[in-house]
């Protein structure tokens, strides 16, 4: 199991580191006392059969000066057979850091009515410095936004190749579109086998729909070129960060066509992405 201690100034992105290792599978405790530290850490290990998770906690200058100069011992004597303890320290110059408590107008923790922001940031850094010395990654902020961050996270400190989550969702236009589609495509454009009587009661899974469409020339066409456009599109999505995607195939109905081209999408993204895809026929359940 691994455990990372995430730490750093305030205003260096810790929170979006957090939520980055959360997304990725990580177990994640936020402001944690170095004091509680070896306590809570033992209780999540006791428990490792029912959690399965790496674990992420969240330490910086709120937990206070003198438990802080700890946590490069404590981390240290967390190490083991069962446990990984690594330290990510984020940071930012001065200049990035004013600019964002600024346009966030958020309180320094270290801010008081005789110590402006600027000071309070230079103190955070002197306090934390011991912290930043002993860490395993040094991440600096300065240039990267939040995206960038992202996938810096689970490049270098998750050790994760960033994949989506895709499903892939049939509708019928009739009953309302899919609001939560990122991609939408449109297949009243295909032949309707609905007013083929003994097709009418079928559905896209049933061999005579699949036989029906596939006599159409624009139906493999569409799916090549369906599958080339996801396909081609899907790392630039990744490459944002995002955790998830939903690709609508709609049709009047949501019986036949839309259902048939979701089955052979699924098919195609399963064997040319290392991704995870799922099926959902809306209309059909």
């Amino acid at each position: 199991m691994k455990l990372i201690i995430v730490s750093g100034l305030s205003g260096s992105g810790k929170t979006v580191a957090l939520r980055t290792l959360e997304d990725a599978g990580y177990y994640c405790i936020d402001n944690l006392p170095v004091a509680l530290l070896s306590t809570t850490v033992e209780r999540l290990l006791q428990h490792d059969n029912s959690l399965h998770q790496d674990i992420a906690i969240g330490i910086d200058i709120r937990t206070g000066e003198n438990e802080l100069a700890t946590l490069p011992e404590v981390c240290s004597s967390l190490n083991s057979d069962r446990l990984a303890c690594r330290i990510l320290f984020l940071q930012a110059d001065n200049g990035s850091l004013l600019r964002r408590y600024n346009e966030t107008r958020r309180r320094h923790p270290l801010a008081a009515e005789n110590k402006p922001l600027p000071a309070a940031i230079e103190s955070e850094r002197e306090i934390l410095a011991p912290v930043c010395s002993s860490a395993d990654f040094i991440v600096d902020t300065s240039n990267l936004n939040l995206h960038e961050l992202r996938r810096k996270i689970l490049a270098e400190v998750a050790e994760l190749a960033h994949s989506l989550q895709i499903e892939i969702k049939s509708f019928g236009f009739k009953y309302g579109t899919a609001e939560d589609a990122d991609m939408l495509f449109d297949m009243r454009c295909l032949p309707n086998p609905h007013w083929q009587s003994e097709l009418r009661p079928l559905t896209g899974k049933d061999f005579a729909v699949e036989e029906f469409l596939r006599q159409e020339p624009q139906t493999e066409k569409i799916m090549t070129q369906l599958t080339n456009l996801i396909g081609d599109w899907v790392p630039f999505y990744k490459r944002e960060g995002r955790a998830y995607l939903t690709i609508a195939i709609g049709c009047t109905g949501g019986q036949h066509r839309s259902v048939f081209i979701a089955e052979q999408l699924y098919q195609q993204l399963t064997d040319k992405l290392n991704d995870q895809v799922t099926i959902r026929h809306r209309e059909l359940t």
